[in-house]
């Protein structure tokens, strides 16, 4: 499952309701870590399919969302479970770091 693209409108819906963990990608386009970093989830998003749903959100395009929950710096990975944040990610990081950061996510989230 590729990461999908969401905004101030489907953010509710596809994170905050989702059934699963959702790490969202607060990102940019002119933003080069994100650019480092997108390929990484691409494949994580893929490796976790069915576990934990991988989204993106344009924080210049989505700016209510951006600013209801206080992103300054990007990339900025926030992971939610149950509609609240759990972890937040600030700054591109490797693949190894954020699988390791999933699996966290993951081993203390209740089985659904």
């Amino acid at each position: 499952m590729a990461t999908v693209a969401v905004t101030d409108e489907t953010f509710k819906s596809e994170v905050l309701e989702s059934d699963v963990p959702v790490l969202v990608d607060f990102w940019a386009t002119w933003c080069g870590p994100c650019r480092m970093v997108a390929p990484i989830l691409e494949e994580l998003s893929e490796e976790y399919a069915g576990k934990v749903k991988i989204v993106k959100l344009d924080t210049d395009a989505n700016q209510a969302t951006t600013m209801a929950y206080g992103i300054t710096s990007i990339p900025t990975l926030n992971v939610y479970s149950g509609g609240e944040i759990v972890k937040s990610i600030i700054g591109a990081r490797p693949k190894r770091a954020l699988t390791e950061e999933i699996e966290q996510v993951l081993a203390s989230s209740p089985a659904t």
